[in-house]
């Protein structure tokens, strides 16, 4: 079954001009295999620091946020978790058809 998957993230690093690219590359590896899930980055640097927040959003095969964060602990390298400040996870499963109340 499919869900609605709604991932934030924040990344936070010294300043090199190089964090959205890392990011970018590590969601390529990342999220390859679903197809339906689409990431948007926006780039803020403040005091010397580069802050990266991450959107990604679409559909998975996930079904509940504990198995998003045990993909992620599997399969995510050193360098995400370096650099991660936050995350926030939403997985929405989709229900088929409809039922009636009351």
């Amino acid at each position: 079954m499919l869900s609605e998957t709604f991932l934030d993230f924040c990344f936070v690093e010294k300043e090199t001009g190089n964090l959205s690219n890392k990011i970018e590359s590590t969601f390529e590896g990342l999220f390859k295999h679903e197809r339906r899930l689409h990431w948007y980055l926006n780039k803020k640097v403040e005091n010397g620091l580069e802050i990266i927040v991450a959107e990604v959003k679409g559909i998975s095969k996930w079904q509940t946020e504990d198995e998003v964060i045990d993909y992620l602990e599997s399969n995510a390298e050193e360098g995400f978790w370096n650099s991660l400040q936050g995350y926030q996870l939403q997985v929405l499963p989709v229900s088929r058809g409809c039922c009636k109340s009351g």
